[in-house]
């Protein structure tokens, strides 16, 4: 089990989570235990996502970083959005998709990493998405003050819902029956069956994150020290506990069997695991560690989890990657908007600040780029003298 997490300095941070038994009549003892550290982005971290082997971190350097947690090293890198890239969800370990400040909502192949899809999804920013459990559908929230609907099937717009704010969040539960919709200090819960909104949660600050913990209650944090946990069905606060000294800037969470585990992020540099049993409110703090950084988002990669769910259910998948293949691709994408290029580049994993070795026969982005301008001249010179 490793705790991922970005922050404002550039930085990626890896933290083992050591789980030992307890003493007579005590609990299991957790302990972070510093991993790495990686300085592979030239801007602030703003989105992280895990699958059961690559932890992928979107930056607002416009650039998605791929590491395997397998090996630790660098996968490689994604350079097809103009702009900060919002948002990044795993489907399963076949599928990646990310959403960004340039509109587009890219469908990546997880194995090969193609951008098997790019669709313009919104006229404004994609600030939030979210898959349906079973990978036919799709939402997406922008700053068009839209709630767009996706069939992933046929890659196309399935509906758009007009909301009256910008929405910055957007979440299905875990049976796919509901799903959330977040605009600054409140959470409409909406029906799938009617897509009409059942109930509506508000709180006194803006909310920065939210994660579904069950199929009803959701953890709530914001611009505050304080998390909620509420019920969807009732509406009601169901207990609420202090988590740090600063306001919370994420917040996930995952089943172990004996309990439920929450991980929260904060503005204060600290990443701490929370306990939470149904039968006993509030949550208890597991354990705790200070990364001494302004934290920004937040990730657990779970090593031991096997899912099944690999492909995205389209009409025709992707072929499978042979052991040939196994080294990271370059190709152009397949996309709908042709702004951006994919490039790839693996790197050596680096347990310190340092940055890391490119390896010897990858052509640097800014001699890529060179070539091309010599290139266009070239061409020029040749329709000059025709």
């Amino acid at each position: 089990m490793e705790l991922v997490c970005g922050c404002y300095e550039q930085v990626l941070f890896g933290f083992t989570v050591h789980r030992e038994p307890g003493r007579s009549g005590q609990s299991e003892k957790w302990s972070p235990v510093a991993d790495f550290t990686h300085h592979g982005h030239a801007a602030s971290l703003s989105a992280v996502a895990v699958n059961n082997r690559f932890v992928v971190t979107g930056s607002k350097d416009e650039t998605i970083h791929i590491y395997d947690m397998k090996k630790k090293v660098e996968h490689g890198a994604l350079m097809h959005h103009n702009g900060t890239i919002n948002c990044l969800k795993f489907f399963g370990n076949g599928h990646l998709i990310s959403g960004g400040e340039d509109g587009l909502i890219c469908v990546w192949d997880a194995k090969r990493w193609d951008c098997l899809k790019s669709i313009k999804a919104h006229k404004g920013h994609v600030t939030s998405l979210s898959v349906h459990p079973s990978g036919k559908l799709a939402l997406s929230v922008g700053t068009d003050k839209t709630l767009r609907t996706w069939n992933l099937i046929e890659g196309r717009s399935a509906f758009i819902k007009n909301i009256k704010q910008n929405a910055h969040i957007v979440e299905w539960s875990p049976s796919g029956e509901k799903y959330i919709v977040v605009t600054i200090n409140k959470i409409d819960i909406y029906q799938l069956e009617t897509a009409s909104i059942i109930g509506t949660i508000t709180t006194a600050k803006r909310i920065s994150s939210v994660t579904f913990i069950s199929g009803s209650i959701l953890a709530v944090a914001g611009d505050e020290e304080i998390v909620r946990l509420f019920d969807c069905d009732s509406l009601k606060c169901l207990c609420e506990f202090k988590a740090h000294e600063n306001r919370v800037k994420d917040i996930c969470s995952f089943e172990v069997p004996e309990h439920h585990v929450i991980v929260t992020a904060s503005s204060d540099g600290f990443i701490k695991m929370w306990r939470h049993n149904p039968a006993k409110t509030p949550p208890s703090l597991l354990c705790e560690v200070n990364t001494k950084a302004r934290l920004t988002c937040l990730g657990v990669w779970l090593d031991s989890v096997t899912d099944t769910k690999d492909q995205l259910p389209t009409a025709a998948a992707p072929s499978p990657v042979s052991k040939e293949e196994q080294e990271f691709k370059t190709s152009p994408p397949k996309s709908d908007d042709s702004a951006g290029k994919q490039q790839s580049k693996k790197f050596g994993w680096t347990k310190d600040n340092k940055k890391p070795t490119k390896a010897e026969n990858v052509v640097s982005v800014k001699k890529r780029k060179l070539e091309g301008i010599l290139e266009k001249k070239k061409k020029k010179k040749v329709q000059i003298t025709e």
